[in-house]
């Protein structure tokens, strides 16, 4: 038996640790991660081992050289250019000659190899992936089996809409030579995603086997700490380096330990180090060689590389220093802080959670580091929600994050205009101001559209043909809160995949800095508002419109929509009362305050006899409406009136959210049209809609737009608002919303499909399941640790019948850990 050990990842992510490291040689408990991978296989009987490398491959050879020290042979494998993970193994095929482990070279685990490969033969499989179980699988390929193991269905890295089980790829396989045949060499091919849905679609015999026991892939600095402390506490099985002289302490050779130092275990003390009198070890604290600790000084959960200073009365906290770091007296290191190799932080300097140095840098005699020196970093895992990058004004979402944010979209990006613009708060135009200067400095090209609404701000990005955008808002769900909303040249949210990219960026500090004389002065776009406008009313006939002399009573932020809405009032002939009352001229009033004056709207539209009322949010994506009878149109209903337009004018086909009422379809019906159903986020809904019908855009997406076109098939079609309305059929829909831990989610849905009948199951956005009178759709919340459940049924009691039974449903899976 033979073994692969892929070791060319660069660790972008790990980043101050891989600045001038591969990822395979970061170490863990003073021993490179690789290092376990080769004590795996070696335990399990296999010594025959190449290795592939691209990043930095010389270190590895230098450190591991033949593999004699460890017992084993090894074979290098240098790659030019970067092959995939596929790509990478075919060319070491011609050492490839019989059936073959792959392990990844930076992943920390015990699993029981001899197990998979037993399996594997059993099965006559041409590829058994090694399978495990993990609470949060998105960063993962997550994978479903039969009851024979035979592969179903995986998916890599997916959304929490997407997610089917918490059953991961590991990234460890059994393999057959020939898998290699099925594609040629020297070219980007990787495992999970071309080579493994290859053989699927080759119904070949592809087999995944769950194994327990630990697993840790090393993706980022939190899973770097965590596996140091999991190996120091014994959930992996390895060999901890050092003498253990007393429970929970390890300690190698030559060690200088002060009998007055206080170790409280577990802890381990590299070969050649000092610790002086007065010192304190605390718990999961991991000391390399050659580190010498001054009396006084404290290190608690924090990892030190080789030949570490640390000064009297210093403190490290959950810290990681890379080698040959200096830190000086009284200074100090707390949570989540990096320090690359050879850096200095002098006397009574500190560093700030969660703070990333770069090697080489020097921190000076008392100063406070809040931020990296090397262009910034962001302590959240994942910096994009559901509408873009949301937080508290002025405290989560800073100027300097706001540039930072900026640079790394910047970076994402290859040549073109960037349009940024913001509403009409100070609040929203000092962040992209700071969004501005971000761009800038990462070479960008920028187009200032000044003040408007989002659907302003799409408008613009499409009719300047600019690369993409940013526009910055508050948010009317959360009025404290705003939202840096980034845009593709189609005016869509831009992708996941481009998020990530973005986070990867922040995650690593390293985004584009351009050399000065690059940098290019801002632009200022004139008259988007007046071109919006006209584009909004040529959509509409304005003379039967100006005819039809209807009368609204409306409810709007006069600082957000006072520039759109007198103006097409005039142009349209309506006769318009703003009924909003008082408002803030710094930030909006929230969506919940217009919700609860609905009542009062609705009376005054009946009383003064009005053509129809409306709610128009400060951001102008929302819309609610009155009927001329004083019926509130808003929600489902809101959707199958749009859907109604749609039919009347267009035919269809019409683009809905899978949560949307089964009225629709029978619309459609009515109408021979055609019914799209799409996901529910905001940037999946945005851009199934801009590929089928940009019409629907802005029925969906603008709410002013959505309010005249729907006034002019009013008007065109001689009837009244209420008369549209009753052509729809009646809607019963239920929701609720459930607390569902994200460590939780992904078994849920799991567990999920796995107790319902699959021809009644609907996976096109969370888990949608069919019954004779409705249907109940479970969706996972990507922002928040909910899950919500959606309902409809022949009545209101059954679809409430529904999403009860679902709740409880969701609550025994949840507390069930098995």
């Amino acid at each position: 038996m033979k073994a692969i050990i892929m070791a060319g990842g660069e660790g972008s992510r790990l980043r101050p640790l891989t600045c001038n490291r591969p990822k395979p040689m970061v170490p863990v408990l003073n021993r490179p991660v690789m290092a376990y991978c080769i004590d795996l296989l070696k335990q399990h009987g296999v010594t025959e081992i190449g290795v592939t490398l691209q990043y930095l491959p010389q270190a590895i050879k230098e450190h591991f050289g033949d593999g004699s020290d460890y017992g084993v042979r090894l074979h290098y494998f240098v790659e030019d250019r970067p092959l995939g993970t596929a790509g990478s193994v075919k060319n070491a095929g011609e050492f490839l000659d019989e059936t073959f482990v792959v392990i990844s070279g930076d992943a920390l685990t015990d699993l029981n190899l001899v197990q998979a490969i037993e399996f594997h033969r059993a099965r006559g499989a041409i590829g058994t992936l090694v399978l495990t179980r993990v609470d949060c699988p998105l960063e993962y390929g997550v994978v479903i089996t039969g009851q024979e193991g035979q592969i179903v269905r995986f998916l890599e890295k997916p959304g929490w809409s997407e997610v089917f089980s918490d059953t991961v790829n590991t990234g460890i396989y059994v393999l057959e030579p020939e898998v290699l045949d099925y594609f040629a060499p020297g070219r980007k091919f990787d495992f999970s995603q071309d080579l493994f849905p290859l053989l699927l679609r080759e119904k070949k015999p592809l087999f995944g086997l769950v194994l327990s026991g630990y697993w840790c892939d090393i993706g980022n600095l939190q899973q770097y700490l965590q596996a140091q402390y999991d190996a120091l506490s014994g959930k992996v099985q390895l060999a901890i380096p050092g003498v253990e002289t007393e429970p929970g302490v390890w300690v190698g050779d030559n060690v200088a330990l002060d009998p007055a130092v206080a170790i409280q275990g577990p802890v381990l003390i590299g070969d050649h180090s000092q610790v002086d009198r007065g010192a304190r070890l605390e718990p999961f604290s991991v000391i390399g060689s050659g580190c010498l600790i001054q009396a006084g000084a404290s290190v608690k959960r924090s990892v030190l590389w080789d030949r570490v200073f640390v000064g009297r009365n210093a403190a490290l906290r959950g810290a990681v220093l890379c080698s040959r770091v200096q830190i000086q007296a009284n200074a100090g290191v707390y949570e989540g802080a990096v320090v690359g190799s050879d850096s200095v932080i002098r006397e009574r300097g500190t560093l700030k959670p969660e703070v990333k140095l770069w090697p080489h840098k020097l921190v000076d005699m008392g100063v406070t580091v809040h931020e990296s020196l090397v262009w910034g970093t962001h302590t959240r895992k994942t910096v994009f929600g559901a509408e873009g990058v949301i937080g508290l004004a002025n405290l989560e979402i800073t100027p300097e994050f706001a540039a930072r944010v900026a640079s790394a979209f910047g970076s994402t990006m290859k040549g073109g205009r960037i349009a940024v613009s913001s509403d009409a708060f100070p609040a929203s135009a000092m962040l992209k101001q700071a969004v501005v200067s971000g761009l800038q400095s990462a070479g960008a090209v920028v187009a200032v559209l000044g003040r408007g609404t989002l659907p302003v701000h799409r408008f613009a990005v499409r009719a300047l043909k600019c690369a993409g955008g940013v526009h910055v808002q508050f948010s009317t769900r959360e009025p404290d809160k705003v939202i840096m909303v980034f845009t593709n040249p189609e005016g869509g949210n831009i992708t996941r995949a481009q998020e990530r990219k973005i986070e990867n960026l922040l995650a690593r500090g390293d985004f584009a800095r351009v050399d000065a004389g690059r940098i290019t002065e801002a632009e200022f776009v004139p008259a988007i508002t007046e071109a919006y406008l006209q584009n909004l009313m040529r959509e509409v006939n304005r003379d039967t419109l100006r005819d039809a002399g209807l009368t609204l009573v409306l409810a709007y932020d006069e600082a957000s929509l006072g520039p759109y809405v007198p103006v097409l009032a005039r142009e349209l002939g309506l006769e318009v009362q703003n009924v909003a009352g008082l408002q803030d001229a710094r930030q909006p009033r929230g969506w919940n305050e217009y919700q609860e004056e609905l009542p009062l709207l609705a009376r005054t539209v009946t009383e003064r006899r009005a053509s129809g009322g409306a709610v128009l949010d400060a951001n102008g994506e929302h819309l609610i409406l009155i009927d001329d009878r004083g019926r509130i149109v808003q929600d489902d209903l809101l959707t199958a009136l749009i859907a109604l337009y749609t039919l009347k004018t267009r035919g269809g086909p019409v683009v809905v959210p899978v949560s949307t009422s089964q009225a629709v379809e029978t619309l459609a019906d009515r109408y021979r049209g055609r019914v799209v159903r799409v996901k529910t986020a905001p940037r999946e809904f945005v851009d199934a809609v801009l590929k089928q019908d940009i019409s629907q855009f802005f029925l969906h997406f603008d709410a002013l737009a959505a309010l005249v076109r729907i006034l002019s098939l009013v008007a065109e079609q001689k009837t009244t608002l209420s008369q549209l309305v009753d052509e729809i059929p009646e809607i019963y829909l239920a929701k609720k919303e459930i607390p569902v831990s994200w460590q939780a989610k992904g078994r849920l849905i799991r567990k999920l499909i796995e107790n319902e009948n699959p021809g009644e199951l609907e996976l096109t956005d969370g888990v949608k399941v069919f019954h004779r009178q409705g249907w109940a759709l479970v969706l996972p919340d990507p922002d928040k640790p909910v899950c919500r459940v959606f309902s409809e049924g022949a009545s209101m009691e059954i679809a409430e019948e529904l999403t009860n039974m679902y709740v409880d449903k969701i609550n025994t899976i949840v507390n069930n850990k098995e």
